[in-house]
């Protein structure tokens, strides 16, 4: 059998002291398939403008691409380009307009011969390298002679339930020289064709990015390639199979967007015997995946949120699940660029209802507007910073890109039910307050990959190792002094596929035995403690499913690691202080039900009416922001707007500045002032505000304007 892709792992120990150039110009950008109007003005610093054709998903005529890039141009934005790999607005592909052939039969077949569809006449693709022909001649080419010189290829993604089509077939006896299987037939006919879904994807990005890089220094340009990927844990919930973290061993891609939302980390889960939605901490776990994907690479990620979702709900359920995705993202101190949102022509324009018992469907209120417009400059605002998130750090669970080949279809009657042996490794600690940190195996081979590591927990009850390398490394450091829990019984169908470990000289029946055997462990060995080195394995012969699956289950999983920590921080919350703001989420079903009490004067940045506090309780289920004003300094400022300041000036006695944001929202803006002001200008008339003596802060409320709303203030 041909050995899928061992050029990752080595690769990524060639490339570990090697860093694409980092483009730092654009900070927030924001994806949109229509020209600019003064409705969605969002004045993030970059537009990706999605597709040559427009976006499949939203209906109606689209201008030119040219023409929808040159408008937002004219209105003062960098345009980047952004388009789906996987699915787009192909037609000419499909229907034989490119090549005199039609091309239907690529798209993503069921077992039950139906072709997965992502609109009319938009197929998931399987990525045959005539569609990547078409997809380098008709779209990268057209994109760089408009001039655009950052690229995303967004969501390569094949359905692991697909994988029956001819053109699947085709592609499967070219790569591994015999005759195709039906994944359904057994658990090594579903894994080679994950493998292969995987493979065909990791293909694509390499070869239209190489190509992409080269034709732009043909023009004299230095073309940034980027992926915005959901993260593996949403990809496996959902039973998709994508390049992921092997993608950072090509020299061609520059990073990622993090693409978590409500949408993604409402995916339900297990914890102490009940399956939940929880936002809050999948989202957290979510980034920490984006996170960890490039912490050793020195690649760049951008992380989304969306203030709506792609399914139709309410405005309380989209505002509620907002803020804890939104604060999940700023706990990561080290990422500082952000998507602030995908679609704004569907968060402002369009009609959800009011809320869970209404059918009234309304655009969005005013007040959230507002809310989320202080979220787009605060994110516009938000520093890098070298404070930690509360809690016991050096905590990280091992993961694989080969989660998803194992998510689809059940074998031989064994479940891992809604990925509970992940979160039963995860959520045990995150619930306890322990910042949990994610480990790739497809990045062990960088340097920095395990540095901060104290404890890790694995198991490949619910994923494989892709090369023995990895084990190299995690023996190497254990060695040095790292502690690391298996747990897993080793039983799952998946455990006997022909991989590496039972092919040519190895002989194993399971991989742990070959990672055990490099530790002087025997093989199958029983539950226990074993040295290595100044380090140990501690093996628990449970999946980790155990843990989460029943009541009481998770005390067990933390006192195991909090004894190999020695000593791990319980508590209910996180907590952050990064710059001038303050991060809080406190959760439920924790070791405390009581809120959590911050001391300090604050701005509540998640109340539109920007209202200051002495002091403020947070309750358990809930997420807070706030801006911190013993951190404010004393210089004459903006510490919260609904918009983006520009033209920012301050003297002795006098501030003023332009405000610009999205036409039909209201603003509010409070204002940092060394005294009372004696004269309120906006747009050049009187104006009254709220003066707040204690804080020195005033607060204004006025009318949007994207063409800009000129605010001076005297004292």
């Amino acid at each position: 059998m041909r050995k899928f892709l061992p050029y990752i792992f080595a690769a990524s120990l060639l490339l570990s002291c090697a860093t694409p150039g980092r483009d730092v110009a654009y900070k927030t950008n924001f994806q949109v398939a229509t020209p600019w109007r003064p409705s969605i003005d969002v004045r993030a610093d970059a537009v990706m403008v999605y597709g040559v054709g427009g976006n499949p998903s939203e209906r109606g005529e689209h201008a030119s691409f040219e023409r929808r890039v040159r408008s937002w141009k004219e209105h003062g934005y960098e345009t980047h380009f952004m388009t789906g790999i996987a699915w787009g607005s192909y037609q000419d592909y499909f229907t034989g307009a490119w090549d005199g052939t039609p091309h239907l039969d690529e798209g993503q077949v069921r077992q039950n011969g139906d072709t997965v569809w992502h609109g009319h006449m938009v197929p998931y693709i399987v990525p045959t390298r005539n569609y990547l022909d078409y997809f380098k001649e008709r779209v990268i080419r057209r994109v760089i002679d408009a001039g655009i010189d950052h690229i995303f290829l967004e969501e390569p993604e094949f359905w692991a339930f697909s994988g029956y089509s001819e053109s699947f077939k085709r592609e499967w006896e070219e790569y591994y020289g015999f005759p195709w299987r039906p994944q359904h037939s057994s658990p090594e006919a579903t894994w080679l064709s994950n493998k292969l879904k995987y493979h065909l994807y990791y293909r694509a990005l390499d070869e239209t990015f190489y190509f992409a890089k080269e034709y732009g220094r043909s023009k004299g340009l230095d073309v940034k390639c980027y992926v915005p990927t959901h993260s593996l844990l949403s990809y496996t919930q959902i039973r998709m199979v994508s390049p992921e973290a092997s993608l950072s061993s090509l020299s061609s891609v520059d990073g990622y967007i993090a693409q978590v939302w409500t949408g993604t980390s409402r995916g339900p889960n297990f914890y102490e015997g009940r399956r939940a939605e929880r936002v809050f901490e999948m989202a957290y776990l979510e980034y920490g995946c984006m996170q960890s994907m490039v912490a050793p690479t020195g690649r760049r990620v951008w992380f989304l949120t969306d203030p709506i979702e792609d399914w139709p709900r309410d405005w309380e359920d989209y505002h509620r699940n907002y803020h804890a995705t939104y604060v999940a993202q700023m706990l990561y101190p080290d990422i500082a660029d952000y998507e602030i949102m995908p679609w704004p022509n569907r968060i402002y324009e369009g009609l959800y209802r009011r809320s869970p018992d209404s059918e009234e469907r309304i655009h969005i209120p005013r007040d959230y507007a507002t809310m989320m417009q202080v979220m787009t400059g605060v994110s516009q605002q938000m520093p890098l910073s070298s404070n930690q998130v509360s809690g016991s750090h050096g905590v990280h669970v091992l993961m694989g890109n080969s989660l998803m080949f194992q998510s689809f279809p059940q074998h031989d009657g064994y479940r891992d039910p809604d990925l509970s042996n992940f979160f039963g490794l995860a959520m045990p600690l995150v619930k306890r307050g322990v910042p949990v940190g994610i480990s790739h195996i497809e990045n062990l081979g960088y340097k920095e990959a395990l540095r901060d590591v104290k404890v890790l927990l694995m198991t490949y009850s619910n994923m494989k190792p892709m090369d023995p390398q990895a084990h190299t490394c995690l023996a190497d450091w254990v060695r040095r002094g790292g502690r690391l829990l298996y747990c897993g019984t080793d039983t799952d169908p998946f455990q006997s596929v022909m991989e590496w470990w039972n092919t040519g000289e190895n002989h194993f029946a399971a991989p742990s035995d070959h990672l055990f055997g490099l530790m002087g462990i025997p093989a199958g060995a029983p539950e226990g403690e074993y040295a290595w080195g100044r380090g140990s394995v501690t093996i628990v012969r449970k999946d980790p499913k155990a843990f989460v699956l029943r009541k009481g289950g998770a005390q067990a999983l933390f006192t195991i690691v909090d004894r190999l920590y020695g000593g791990l921080q319980q508590k209910h919350h996180f907590r952050l202080d990064r710059g001038p703001y303050t991060l809080v989420a406190v959760m439920d079903e924790s070791v405390s039900d009581a809120p959590l009490h911050l001391d300090g004067t604050f701005i509540d940045l998640f109340d539109p009416a920007l209202p200051v506090y002495e002091g403020c309780d947070v309750l358990p289920g809930t997420q807070r922001l706030f801006y911190d004003l013993s951190r404010a300094g004393k210089a004459p400022r903006i510490l919260a707007t609904a918009g983006r300041a520009y033209e920012e000036r301050a003297s002795r006695r006098n501030y003023s500045c332009t405000v610009k944001a999205p036409a039909g929202t209201a603003n509010a803006t409070r204002l940092l002032l060394p005294a009372a002001p004696s004269q309120v200008l906006v747009n050049g008339v009187a104006a009254e505000g709220e003066w707040d003596e204690k804080s020195r802060t005033l607060l204004l409320r006025f009318e949007n304007d994207p063409e800009g709303v000129e605010l001076s203030v005297s004292w």
